[in-house]
C-alpha cells in the first residue's frame, strides 16, 4: 500500500487559462456576483465525475480536489466518494497531507485550505489579498537583511511584493508540499513562493530564495529524500539541500515545461512535455532522458512503496517502470482516462482524477 501521490500539470492550463476578471467572484441566480472567497462550494451529486485536478492520500482515505471549491474523499480506493465542506468556491488545484490527518489545499486567488480531520472539513488559512499584504510587510521589515546588504536587490525585492500586492487575487497557487504537520511550502504563477514553519498559521514569501531571475511559473514542489525540488516552466528545476535555505537552480539537458518530480534517494524522475521523462541517479548533478514513446503531456506521477513509479499523461497514457526510471512501459487498464492527478491506494489499483473526475481502474 502506498502513501505517496501526486498533483499533476494539467491543472496547470486550467488555472491559468481564466481571464483575471473572473479569479474571484461567481454569478450567482438572483443576486449577480459573489465573492468566491466568502462563498462556500455547492455540494452536488455530480462532484465526483466534474474536473477534478489533485489527488492526496490521508492514511488510508483519498482526498481530491477540482472546481469551484470541490473536495472528495474516499474510504475505499476510489470507488464511492463524499464530498467535504469547504469555505469557498474557488477552483482548487493541489492537495498534501503529511500524515493522516492534517493536510492542505491550493488553487486559484491563492487560497491555502487547510484540514485537521483527514479531508472532512476545512478552513481558510490565506488567500491571495492577504498574501500580497502580507509579502510587502515581510521584505519592507527584512529585506535589506535578506539582500545581504544590498540596497538594489532590496528594493527590488520590496517592488516585487508590491506587484504581487497589486495583483491581489489573480495569482494562482499551483501546488504545495508539507514535510510534517508544521513545515511546508505552497508555489505558484510567476515565481511565488511562500513559506511556513507554524502549520500555515504564518507565510513567509522566499522570492529572495530561489533561483528563478526571469519569474517564471513554478508548477511543482516535492520533497524527496531529504531535499525539496521545484519544477516549472522552460526547464527549470529548483534544489534545496537538507540545512540549506535556498532553492538553486540545476542544469539539465531539456528547456521545456516540467509538470513534476518524483522518486527516490536512489533515483530521480522529473517529467514534463512532449513525453518527456529525465532520469538522474547522482541527486540531480547529471541528467539522461528515458525514452517513453509518447508526445503528449505527462501531467503526474507518483512512487509505490515498493520502488514501482508510475507517471500519467494528458491523453489517459499509464507508464510504469519498475528499474527506478531507467525505462517505462505502458500498463493498460482497459480505459482511456485523461490525467492530471494519479493515486495508488492498494496494489492493483490506481486512482485517476482529471477531466472527467475521479475514476479508479485496475494496475496490472
Amino acid at each position: 500500500m502506498t502513501k505517496r501521490v501526486a498533483s499533476g500539470g494539467l491543472a496547470l492550463a486550467i488555472a491559468l487559462a481564466a481571464g483575471a476578471a473572473a479569479w474571484a467572484v461567481q454569478p450567482t441566480q438572483g443576486t449577480g456576483w459573489r465573492d468566491v472567497l466568502v462563498t462556500p462550494a455547492v455540494k452536488s451529486p455530480l462532484a465526483s465525475r466534474a474536473l477534478l485536478n489533485g489527488l492526496a492520500s490521508a492514511g488510508s482515505r483519498i482526498v481530491a480536489v477540482g472546481q469551484r471549491g470541490h473536495i472528495l474523499y474516499s474510504d475505499d480506493a476510489g470507488k464511492s466518494w463524499r464530498q467535504a465542506e469547504v469555505p469557498v468556491s474557488s477552483d482548487l488545484v493541489a492537495v498534501n497531507f503529511p500524515d493522516a490527518t492534517t493536510g492542505w489545499a491550493v488553487g486559484h486567488d491563492g487560497v491555502v485550505l487547510r484540514s485537521t480531520d483527514a479531508g472532512l472539513s476545512w478552513t481558510l488559512q490565506l488567500d491571495g489579498i492577504q498574501a500580497g499584504a502580507a509579502m510587502v510587510r515581510h521584505y519592507q521589515r527584512e529585506a535589506q537583511a535578506l539582500a545581504a546588504g544590498d540596497p538594489g536587490r532590496a528594493a527590488q525585492l520590496i517592488e516585487e511584493a508590491r506587484r504581487f500586492e497589486a495583483q491581489g487575487a489573480e495569482n494562482p497557487l499551483l501546488d504545495v508540499w508539507f514535510r510534517d504537520a508544521s513545515e511546508g511550502f505552497v508555489v505558484g504563477a510567476f515565481g511565488l513562493v511562500l513559506h511556513t514553519t507554524d502549520g500555515g498559521a504564518h507565510w513567509a514569501p522566499w522570492l529572495h530564495a530561489l533561483d528563478n531571475p526571469k519569474g517564471l511559473h513554478l508548477y511543482a514542489v516535492r520533497g524527496i529524500g531529504a531535499d525539496v525540488y521545484i519544477s516549472g516552466e522552460q526547464g527549470l528545476l529548483l534544489k534545496m539541500e537538507r540545512g540549506d535555505t535556498r532553492f538553486r537552480a540545476l542544469d539539465l539537458p531539456y528547456k521545456g515545461t516540467l509538470f513534476g518530480i518524483t522518486g527516490s534517494a536512489r533515483s530521480l524522475v522529473a517529467y514534463g512535455l512532449r513525453g518527456t521523462v529525465l532520469r538522474s541517479t547522482d541527486a540531480g548533478r547529471s541528467w539522461q532522458p528515458t525514452p517513453t514513446g509518447l508526445q503528449v503531456g505527462l501531467t503526474a506521477g507518483t512512487l509505490q512503496d515498493d520502488g514501482r513509479i508510475v507517471i500519467v499523461s494528458q491523453a489517459g497514457h499509464i507508464l510504469s517502470s519498475t528499474d527506478d526510471g531507467a525505462s517505462f512501459k505502458a500498463a493498460s487498464t482497459g480505459r482511456t482516462v485523461p490525467a492530471a492527478a494519479v493515486a495508488i491506494p492498494a496494489k492493483g489499483t490506481v486512482v485517476i482524477a482529471g477531466p472527467r473526475g475521479a475514476q479508479s481502474l485496475p494496475l496490472p
